[in-house]
């Protein structure tokens, strides 16, 4: 029985409890709350985007999505919690205090999405709920909220609501921290987080993104390789705590400017990267310098603001490089950029981390929302539903790998290159079916149970190597019961057929 099974016949037999207790049997506001812990693991996972400041996280919300969906100026939007879901056509409402919901107009603004507020007081407004008809949100709802350094006391509480409410009930499942820098606010913010959204064996569904990563560099050609090492110190300097699992660096601005490039854009960088090179880094060390109304390069000054506005000097750079270098058209530049940004990793390491285990996470959350809720609401089954629950929270192989897979980029431990690339392709590193796990090829999935087998039998061994320290020990384990599952997994198909 999967995790997710285990969960709803735990919940099934919650609700079976509570309907037959004489002090809850007609209190219907207790079933509903039951009743939705158990739709939320039919809905599409939670990913809340959170971070101080002008960190950047409206952009990166409109680069996942590949539409400028999510104002990014400093709106009365920007001061509120946004849901964005995927719907078939597009509709924002607002949540107000005390769970009225009022349609609000939407309009577009240099491209742009805008919200119209004219008719609406912010401060009566809990939550906007976006509904929006892009792929990308078809999996994943993604929740942007209001930066935690806020001066307004009630903006960063807004936040702070979703993310760390006071009833430890989880309101998301997973989290990606925008980190500009690393303070003490952000590691004690990181470690409520973790602690919510993992319970008390550490971090689960949170990552982090070093943001606005071109601006590391000041915007040279190489900020993204400075990023990264910011994104690697952050990353162990968190590992210390457990209250992350992965740093990525990324630059929004040029990621969504990557996925919805222009072809007048594309016409005026071809112009400016046929410019004689020495003339054109003179008229780039600044940013004044580029925009000069009197500037003999080939695109009007006008253009040029539009680029960098666009760009930033970074991505204007990084376009006119990859130009040179003999990429011919848009589409190939576009893939280039996205490529530089930083959201490609990003997006494989929220598949991997989030999206091949949505139903895991979500099983987890459930899981946290259940316990508190019998602990809130006793009765005398109380204690065995909590029986129930935290042998599953506690020892879920699932949950194991997870937190193994953000400790092994920075942990030390005495494995070799080839058996850490084995380890972390078996415990879900790559994907986690079995092909991908066993790293199988297309024509060769017939050798599945034979390369099961084998991986169970070296990692028995490795498991047991009198040099292993405690964390290598650990995950030799955790790579025997991943191989020892798929195993049984083909032993049952094999039953099966």
């Amino acid at each position: 029985m999967s995790t997710s099974e285990q969960v709803r016949a735990i919940l099934g037999g919650t609700i079976a409890a509570y309907r037959g207790d004489p002090a809850y049997r007609h209190r219907p506001e207790v079933h509903s709350e039951l009743e939705f812990i158990g739709r939320r693991l039919n809905q599409p996972m939670r990913i809340a985007l959170a971070g101080t400041l002008k960190a950047g996280k409206s952009t990166l919300v409109n680069a996942l999505v590949g539409e400028t969906i999510a104002p990014t100026d400093a709106t009365e939007a920007t001061r509120i919690v946004t849901w964005f879901r995927h719907g078939p056509t597009p509709k924002v409402t607002a949540v107000h205090r005390g769970g009225r919901r009022s349609n609000v107009p939407i309009t577009r603004d240099r491209g742009g999405l805008s919200f119209d507020f004219a008719m609406l007081d912010p401060e009566d407004v809990l939550d906007l709920d976006v509904e929006w008809p892009a792929a990308e949100l078809v999996d994943a709802t993604i929740i942007d909220t209001p930066g935690t350094s806020s001066l307004s006391r009630d903006v960063s509480a807004r936040t702070l609501r979703l993310l760390v409410p006071d009833d430890g009930v989880p309101r998301v499942d997973a989290v990606v921290f925008l980190l500009r820098t690393l303070n003490a606010a952000d590691i004690a913010l990181l470690k409520q987080i973790g602690e919510l959204v993992g319970g008390s064996a550490g971090a689960l569904g949170v990552i982090g993104v070093a943001s606005r990563a071109d601006e590391i560099g000041a915007g040279r050609i190489d900020a993204m390789l400075s990023a990264k090492d910011v994104a690697a110190r952050f990353t162990t300097e968190m590992d210390r705590t457990g209250i992350c699992q992965a740093v990525v660096p990324v630059s929004g601005l040029l990621a969504l400017t990557a996925r919805t490039l222009r072809q007048s854009e594309f016409v005026a960088l071809e112009k400016l990267a046929g410019v004689e090179p020495a003339e054109l880094a003179k008229a780039m060390l600044s940013v004044d310098r580029f925009v000069r109304e009197d500037s003999p390069l080939p695109v009007d000054a006008p253009t040029r603001a539009a680029l960098l506005d666009r760009f930033g000097m970074f991505g204007v750079r990084i376009s006119i490089a990859v130009l040179r270098a003999g990429v011919s058209d848009s589409v190939t530049l576009a893939d280039e950029l996205l490529e530089r940004s930083g959201l490609v990793a990003l997006r494989e390491v929220i598949d991997q981390q989030f999206a091949q285990r949505s139903d895991l996470l979500k099983a987890h959350t459930a899981l946290l929302s259940l316990r508190q809720f019998v602990q809130r609401n006793p009765i005398p089954a109380t204690g065995r539903i909590v029986a129930d629950i935290d042998p599953l929270l506690a020892d879920t192989h699932a949950f194991e790998e997870l937190r193994l897979l953000s400790q092994l980029r920075s942990r030390p431990t005495t494995l070799n290159g080839d058996e850490m690339a084995s380890l972390r392709r078996l415990i879900g590193g790559s994907g986690t079916d079995a092909a991908s796990r066993l790293g199988l090829a297309p024509d060769a999935l017939d050798d599945g149970p034979r390369a099961a087998f084998a991986a169970a039998q070296r990692w028995r061994r490795r498991a047991e190597h009198p040099l292993n320290d405690p964390f290598t020990a650990r995950a030799c384990r955790a790579a025997v019961r991943s191989a020892e599952a798929l195993v049984a997994e083909y032993a049952g198909y094999g039953r099966g057929a």
